[in-house]
């Protein structure tokens, strides 16, 4: 164990101030106007320039008005301006949260004891405690014990390098006295004095060209190919528009007289504007179809969840992390913590009493009722043999022991290590082998005062049974341990496990071990068991119901004993069917991947369960076509967690499990993961809602520019009005549809294919009858004459058509909006959808009365207002009726 007094408070604020501050200068982020910038570049964007330089030549040469130029400009700074705004404090929002959530907190001797210390507050002069998993804080020296450190983040070697005490050359990455900001502690236990801090550290040198990993989920690869499909789309619409405008212009004003086309022909301006006007529509039409709000869209919805993921204990690291987890098939998820509470207690001690074949264990429910020879034996061995450190005069009771993981936190207490006087160290510690999952137990070479050395053991218990050949009895004297007896004790044991206790066999030996031990050692001396007791969660078994009617596959995975595993397993709904299957890692390991694939979809807890078992059932899974999440909070869990397609890092795991993560369920709780997965269920359907209304305006947008010029209109909607209602299918409806609330219908849908379409039945049903219905309604408008003469004026008609297109698509959000019948369910869980839609209403009013030349609109009468709603709120019947009619045949 180890004990320094450090750098008081005083001596710490003196070091920042001469040393700095450990906090690495941030790397530059894009500014608004960077990203504002970017956005111009793009190459519809820069079309658009382009033709609105041909209008403004045009408009100052007199051949056509002013306005047309400026109304361009001004619809595509608007639409523009509300993207970067939009995503811009989105992400900023996102980048904050993530900060303020994942602070990595180190334990650092300060003013006479260990304390967690935030790793921007250390300074030059700290004495840190590193321990496995833990990321080392900043440059500097190992000045007591041993560790082995992963530096791949700075060298890009992942083989782990020895760590001792001595002098060191921080300038050399190869130095075996040296430790560095970013390394990761994989095994031992040492103390390190901070050398460099902040920005002089070799990471923060480092630190402009490392690059975050950014994959992409499944959601976006099929966003970025539906983007694509549409824009192709949007390119053949266009062209066809193109032609089909100077096909009007040409022919059919002309009556397809020869001569009145040579003469329109050689009037070369008017052929020109035509051709520009041609161009122009053809890349508004464009840019109309081209789904610029996607990307938006992902942005302004992950940052509005972010603050409802955090009050639920989910941290989001990579934003495909959430937006897979609505495609997950399958969990495999830890027990301790996860499923359990996670607050292990030691509730008793079971020794070994009797002679012979006759031998037997007892149980003792506190420390103080044991025997007092048996007592001090163990207390020496759990003080002793521990990567915990015990501050006895810590304020606050839970940093009395830190350090350590929470079984030996758990067995320290039961000794009242956290209450008891501070007892001197009894023996000098030699070496010591931590606990990893593969070798199951930790040990501690000492040298008592009295000059005998011991190897002190505590682990899994039929692996330390096994090798022991004797135990101590009542009066600490030694005792011989026969098989008869080991029979004995091993049914014990399965009867403790049974009943969802973990044990924990502690064990002596004077014999000489090496120093570092891979195997239980032989002839040891058998000290007896801690019971360890660690509660199912009240909320798992709800949770892990409401994961199994998504259509989620729940696999337990616990280092524990299989009767531990199978009872915790029951009490949390996992084994409901006779054909669950509970497999031991080491039945698992003789089993082939086809085998393993074949019994993984009845599989429900794997027992003894080792880190390499986790990256198997990963790759195995994914072989399968699942999508896979995986849960790890160890060191050794890092390639599972990085591997599978959802890595759900611990909150109280290691900070090399966290960084290997996707998502940090901050309480460790299953319920959380429940919430990360009903949210990504949430954003996907809001993206397929908001897919859904932009395909149905681009229908009826294109349709109608294309047949207008063949039914005697030259342009049906002008550009203008085009990218007015570009803005509301992009911009705004993202703003609308992001806000959509969780349901708890989405957790009764089974999960998304990994090659499923984006694009459902039911959506190209909605997208198509009705983008030709509002299409149907819209010539029908201005083909009929009684619907002409009820307007006062045609600039008035052609004002009310334009009002028609709007509120038909904006009636429309509505019926995108919900499934069924009731589009007002719900309706008050996203304020914004009102908002937004309320908004479009207002300013097309507005438009109506203040566009003018620009917009072509005049002031309507009241009663023509009405006859504008009753054309468009149409839409809402006639989708219940497609609804219904779908639900009939469904």
């Amino acid at each position: 164990m180890f004990h320094y007094d450090g750098l008081t408070q005083q001596e710490a604020e003196a070091s920042r101030r001469q040393h700095g501050s450990n906090q690495i200068t941030p790397q530059e982020t894009e500014t608004f106007w960077d990203k504002l910038k970017d956005n111009f570049k793009d190459p519809m964007i820069i079309i658009l320039v382009v033709a609105l330089i041909i209008v403004t030549i045009l408009a100052v040469l007199g051949f056509t008005a002013w306005y047309e130029g400026v109304g361009i400009a001004v619809a595509v700074a608007l639409a523009t301006l509300v993207a970067t705004a939009s995503e811009f404090k989105n992400e900023q929002t996102f980048q904050k949260l993530q900060e303020e959530a994942s602070r990595i907190f180190i334990n650092t001797f300060r003013g006479g004891s260990l304390k967690p210390i935030g790793i921007d507050d250390i300074v030059k002069g700290d004495i840190v405690l590193l321990q496995p998993g833990d990321k080392i804080p900043a440059d500097g020296k190992i000045i007591k014990g041993k560790v082995r450190v992963n530096q791949a983040a700075l060298t890009g070697e992942a083989e782990a390098v020895s760590k001792i005490p001595g002098e060191v050359n921080l300038s050399d990455m190869s130095d075996s006295h040296a430790v560095f900001r970013g390394s990761i502690v994989e095994d031992g236990e040492a103390a390190m004095e901070v050398l460099e801090v902040g920005d002089k550290t070799h990471l923060g040198r480092l630190a402009e060209s490392l690059q975050a990993d950014d994959r992409l989920g499944p959601l976006r690869v099929k966003l970025a190919k539906l983007a694509d499909d549409i824009a192709k789309f949007g390119y053949i619409g266009a062209t066809f528009i193109a032609v089909a405008f100077l096909y009007k212009a040409v022919w059919m004003d002309n009556g397809g007289d020869t001569a009145l086309m040579m003469a329109y022909i050689s009037n070369w301006q008017k052929l020109a504007y035509d051709i520009v006007t041609a161009l122009i529509l053809a890349v508004i039409i464009i840019v109309v179809a081209v789904p610029e709000g996607l990307p938006m869209m992902i942005a302004i919805v992950l940052a509005q969840n972010m603050r409802k993921l955090l009050k639920s204990n989910v941290l989001v690291r990579q934003l495909m992390g959430v937006e897979t987890s609505g495609s997950l098939n399958i969990l495999f998820s830890d027990k301790t913590g996860t499923i359990t509470q996670g607050q292990l207690e030691a509730v008793g001690f079971m020794t070994v009493e009797g002679e012979g074949d006759a031998a037997d264990c007892k149980e003792y429910d506190a420390f103080d009722k044991m025997p007092p020879a048996i007592m001090n034996l163990l207390d020496f061995s759990l003080r002793e043999n521990t990567s915990c450190v015990v501050n006895c005069d810590a304020e606050k009771e839970s940093e009395r022991i830190l350090g350590g993981n929470s079984t030996e936190q758990a067995l320290l207490k039961f000794i009242r290590a956290d209450v008891s006087a501070c007892k001197e160290e009894a023996a000098e510690n030699l070496s010591q082998v931590l606990f990893n999952s593969a070798r199951k137990f930790s040990a501690a070479r000492v040298k008592t005062k009295d000059g005998r050395e011991l190897t002190l053991l505590k682990g899994a218990p039929e692996r330390i049974l096994e090798k022991s050949l004797a135990f101590y009895a009542a009066d600490g004297s030694g005792s011989a341990l026969s098989d008869a007896a080991k029979q004995k004790i091993l049914a014990e044991i399965d009867t403790k496990s049974d009943a969802g206790f973990r044990l924990i066999a502690v064990a002596i030996t004077e014999n000489p071990t090496p120093e570092q031990m891979e195997e239980v050692p032989e002839d040891m001396v058998l000290l007896g068991f801690a019971m360890i007791r660690d509660d199912l969660r009240k909320e798992s078994g709800p949770a892990i119901e409401t994961l199994q009617n998504a259509g989620i596959h729940v696999v337990m995975l616990t280092g524990d004993r299989t009767g531990t595993a199978k009872a915790i397993a029951k009490e949390a709904g996992l084994l409901g069917n006779e054909g669950n299957i509970v497999i031991e890692s080491d039945e698992m390991a003789k089993l082939s991947d086809e085998e393993l694939k074949k019994i993984l979809p009845r599989l429900s807890v794997v027992s003894r369960c080792l880190p390499q078992d986790k990256t198997r059932l990963v790759k195995v899974a994914q072989e399968a076509g699942l999508v896979v999440g995986m849960t790890g909070d160890g060191v050794n869990d890092s390639p599972a967690l990085s591997n599978a397609d959802i890595g759900f890092g611990l909150g109280s795991g290691t900070e090399v499990a966290k960084e290997a993560s996707d998502i940090v369920v901050l309480d460790d709780n299953i319920q959380s993961i429940t919430s990360a997965v009903h949210y990504g269920r949430t954003i996907y359907r809001s993206i397929q809602k908001f897919i859904t209304f932009q395909l149905t305006v681009n229908v009826s947008a294109i349709a109608i520019a294309f047949l207008g010029p063949f039914l005697g209109f030259k342009l049906p909607l002008t550009m203008i009005q085009l990218l007015w209602v570009n803005l509301i299918m992009d911009t705004l409806a993202a703003l609308a549809f992001s806000g959509e609330p969780p349901l708890d219908k989405h957790m009764r849908e089974k999960p998304k294919d990994r090659d499923e379409n984006l694009i459902t039945s039911h959506m190209w049903s909605s997208i198509l009858y009705n983008g030709f219905f509002m299409t149907l309604i819209c010539l029908f408008f201005l083909k009929m004459e009684p619907v002409r003469n009820l307007f006062h004026s045609q600039e008035a008609f052609m004002t009310a058509f334009f009002g028609v297109f709007v509120f038909l698509n904006n009636f429309n959000k509505f019926n995108v909006r919900v499934e069924g019948f009731n589009l007002f369910a719900h309706i008050f869980e996203n304020k914004g959808f009102l908002k937004v839609v309320g908004m479009i209403f207002v300013i097309q009013v507005l438009i109506t009365y203040f566009g003018g030349e620009m917009f072509r609109t005049v002031g309507l009468l009241p009663v023509e207002w009405l006859y504008i709603v009753l054309f468009s709120i149409i839409i809402i019947p006639f989708d219940l009726m497609r609804k219904y009619i779908c639900w009939i045949f469904d």
